[in-house]
């Protein structure tokens, strides 16, 4: 192959937020399995990459490492590299669509990845719940993948995103964290049921919860969170006679003594904490506090905050053992609470 043939198939892209080293090395790896690129073909320089992808050389140093590691290429010294092995191939190749990244999506990143291993090939891409986002990255996927894992949530205008995800096979599909009402077919689910995870999680803490006489939940307007999340505690305070408000705006709220707080929001939690620091109140005795979402970080903060929180290290290694073992299957990931001293 010529040098400037190369980049035709060779590829980096920017709206991905898989690390460029390894988009670099999963599409050299893919020109070899379409044989664009075969045994002994000669490869662009560092610098060459550098300059041609408009990544850094050390990036670029990096992916061909990498590719040496795997025995896909070899080097020779004073004459460049090579394709050393054009039999190579990737079998698994995964486009992974995230909703956003923060840290406990990281951990179903990391799982997942972990859990897969190193012969698989990741294209991850986030489209921070913006639905046109979503449906724009679906669309212009440029390669045909072995399967699809997507986390459907949208801060607004996600009302028909079962119709882009109906254009997927769903033999390669994989619904994470939630299911979406429309989408047809054997496609595979790991999710939350969100109504009766927070129920069964406010029900267990009942006891903590009997010292405060109003239960708050944070729950924006404008909100990526499922409204199941609302019916399930809303059917825990009718039950167990708790005044409770659904809290939109956490600014304007006041923070008073006898009230325990349900965050869902990261951001929020900033601003709860600072208000109620802010009025010499003390968490877990004048106001009690619950966070979604368990992070390494709650364990800490406060003396640890209790968190309600789904099992997101399983639901990363459950999608890479389903993609592995080549199952079809829908599968509820449980849901806990962890008591702390904020509560």
């Amino acid at each position: 192959m010529k040098p400037t043939d190369f980049f035709k198939f060779v590829h980096v892209d920017e709206y991905s937020a898989t690390p460029k080293y390894l988009q670099l090395s999963d599409s050299i790896i893919s020109a070899i399995e379409t044989n664009h690129l075969q045994k002994d073909d000669v490869l662009p320089s560092i610098n060459e990459l550098s300059y041609m992808l408009e990544i850094s050389r050390d990036t670029a140093e990096k992916g061909y490492r990498y590719l040496k590691k795997l025995g896909v290429i070899i080097s020779v010294p004073g004459r460049g590299y090579y394709v050393g092995n054009a039999d190579f191939k990737k079998k698994i190749k995964v486009f992974l669509l995230f909703n956003k990244l923060s840290a406990h999506k990281k951990i179903i990143y990391d799982s997942f990845v972990s859990s897969l291993g190193a012969d698989a090939a990741v294209d991850f891409y986030i489209y921070n719940n913006d639905f046109t986002i979503f449906k724009k990255l679906i669309q212009n996927r440029r390669t045909d993948y072995s399967h699809y894992i997507i986390i459907p949530h949208f801060m607004e205008g996600g009302s028909n995103a079962y119709d882009i995800i109906n254009t997927l096979p769903k033999e390669k599909l994989i619904l994470l964290d939630k299911k979406v009402p429309g989408v047809e077919g054997e496609y595979s689910a790991i999710y939350e049921n969100f109504e009766k995870d927070i129920y069964g999680a406010l029900s267990e803490a009942k006891e903590q919860l009997s010292k405060y006489h109003t239960l708050k939940i944070i729950f924006p307007k404008k909100s990526y969170f499922p409204k199941e999340i609302i019916y399930g505690f809303k059917r825990f305070c009718q039950q167990y006679a708790f005044n409770h408000k659904i809290v939109s705006d956490l600014h304007i709220e006041p923070i008073l003594p006898g009230e325990a707080y349900i965050n869902l929001m990261e951001d929020d939690l900033v601003v709860l904490i600072e208000k109620i620091i802010s009025l010499d109140l003390v968490i877990g005795k004048d106001v009690g506090l619950i966070s979604y979402n368990e992070t390494p970080l709650k364990k800490l903060l406060l003396n640890g905050i209790t968190t309600i929180s789904t099992d997101f290290k399983l639901m990363g290694s459950l999608a890479a053992e389903m993609i592995k073992k080549k199952t079809h299957e829908h599968h509820e990931v449980p849901f806990y609470i962890t008591l702390r001293p904020s509560l």
